[in-house]
């Protein structure tokens, strides 16, 4: 061997040899040599790959054919038969197709929002001694598909406007995401209304459909309104369009906007507003008591109340949290009979505001002397609601119930009364020859006798005989007539 026997270049090789000898002239002969190369294991496999796609949707089934795979190997026998295979987890998988052909496809679901390209690597490896392997790469873009709807941060945004802002201010700004890409992830905003809104929103707010800038159409009042809602729907651009909402929260904020009112019966127009207190009150002695509300809220509306009286006097005091007027300390000869006093209301808002009052308290010298003044307070009328008349129904059932039991007890009574005279006889009066008559009743018999010098009118008394033991009293007249009356006691005398 003079230079590099190569197999895959010549698995054989022939050789022509001449013999001849030196004689005169010379002979020679010819033969045909052939060697043969016994192969070694020296040539890796070669892999050839071919894309079938540019790129690959996120959606793609599983099956799809993503590239055509190709090994080979120079080496023969158990040298050259190579097997071909991924390295790594990949959703893809090798298939054969026929004899060192491969097709590399898809073997489970793809998300581009998670994993947008794959670096694959296949490697081949032959059966040598030792084994020859090689390995190559293939890349694969996934493509996107509108599978992910726009997503705000959180489901219901809070928003704080202050009130009296002027028409047009920025309320707030939403801002959606949406995981996919390129069209798929153009978002444009819009406003859906309430449907426990009895105000349209759109009269309301306003929306820029591109930025999602939310602004106000009009001025609001915290007293009137302090919170309304409404939904933001986000849109992409995709094919189909997907889309989702949020609601926002819009508080308005208090200002100080509302002086403090103060309360009846020392708010009433063109009233004087006066108190009596006796000379003799003690420290602590009440006064009066002011109240007074503010619309605002909050420390807008906390108040304190505040006085101020003639100077040098410091009579009197007040709650700056009550509101009630009390004595400082016993009254001297000194002290004025009437004492003008100014009271201030001040809410705690910045800038603070307030209502003033006057009240006279007059110093008087006994209780006696204190005299209650009684306000008209106007009565408002109310409707004939439906409470009243179920109330109205309800007496006059009573009533009519109430006048039918005592009608029917007392015909009760009068039935009781005339069955009990008839169970009795009516009395029996007999006269007899000698000038003397008797008297009988059920089943006693009285006799009577009279002598010449009668007058014309006696009283005979007859017992009864019956409980509760009335006594009945005749008269008798000198016209042969008589009246009978149960008016005397049991016991009596002819």
């Amino acid at each position: 061997i003079q230079g590099q026997i190569d197999y895959e270049e010549h698995p054989a090789i022939e050789l022509r040899v001449q013999a001849r000898d030196k004689g005169v002239p010379p002979k020679s002969t010819h033969c045909k040599v052939l060697i043969e190369v016994v192969d070694e294991n020296d040539n890796a496999p070669e892999i050839f790959t071919t894309l079938l796609l540019e790129s690959l949707k996120e959606d793609a089934k599983p099956g799809t054919a993503v590239a055509l795979v190709t090994v080979s190997d120079k080496d023969g026998g158990k040298n050259g038969i190579v097997h071909c295979a991924l390295k790594g987890s990949f959703p893809f998988k090798l298939e054969t197709s026929y004899n060192n052909h491969y097709s590399l496809v898809v073997d489970g679901p793809l998300d581009r929002e998670s994993v947008s390209l794959y670096n694959i690597t296949i490697t081949a490896a032959d059966e040598g001694t030792p084994s020859l392997s090689n390995s190559t790469f293939i890349t694969v873009h996934i493509s996107d598909v509108n599978d992910n709807a726009p997503h705000f941060p959180a489901p219901v945004i809070n928003a704080f406007l202050s009130e009296n802002g002027q028409a047009g201010g920025l309320v707030t700004k939403v801002s959606a995401d949406d995981s996919d890409t390129g069209e798929n992830a153009e978002l444009s905003y819009s406003l859906l209304d309430s449907s426990s809104s009895s105000v349209p929103i759109t009269t309301l707010i306003n929306i820029n459909s591109l930025s999602g800038e939310i602004f106000s159409l009009h001025s609001f009042n915290h007293e009137e309104t302090r919170r309304f809602q409404f939904q933001v729907m986000a849109t992409d651009s995709g094919v189909p369009p997907l889309s989702s909402n949020a609601t926002v929260n819009v508080f308005i904020l208090d200002e100080n906007d509302n002086s403090p009112v103060i309360l009846p019966p020392y708010s009433e127009p063109g009233s004087v507003n006066s108190e009596n207190i006796p000379y003799s009150a003690e420290a602590g002695y009440f006064v009066a008591k002011i109240r007074a509300v503010d619309a605002d809220s909050g420390y807008n509306a906390l108040l304190s109340y505040h006085l101020t009286e003639p100077k040098g006097t410091n009579l009197f005091r007040i709650g700056s949290s009550t509101g009630e007027i009390r004595t400082k300390r016993r009254m001297s000869d000194n002290d004025l009979k009437t004492h003008p006093l100014l009271i201030t209301v001040s809410d705690n808002g910045e800038p603070s505001l307030s209502a003033t009052m006057s009240m006279d308290v007059v110093v008087v010298e006994s209780l006696d002397e204190i005299k209650t003044s009684f306000r008209e307070v106007p009565v408002k009328e109310e409707s004939f609601s439906d409470l009243n008349l179920y109330l109205l129904i309800a007496i006059v059932s009573v009533s009519v119930i109430f006048l039918l039991s005592l009608v029917g007890l007392i015909a009760a009574k009068c039935y009781r009364t005339d069955g009990s005279f008839s169970r009795y006889s009516a009395p029996v009066i007999s006269t007899h020859p000698d000038g003397s008559w008797s008297f009988s009743k059920s089943t006693q018999q009285y006799d009577v006798c009279f002598s010449s010098d009668t007058i014309k009118s006696d009283v005979v008394v007859f017992p009864s005989p019956f409980p509760p033991a009335d006594t009945e009293l005749i008269s008798i007249n000198g016209d042969d007539t008589f009246t009978r009356t149960q008016t005397l006691p049991t016991t009596g005398k002819i």
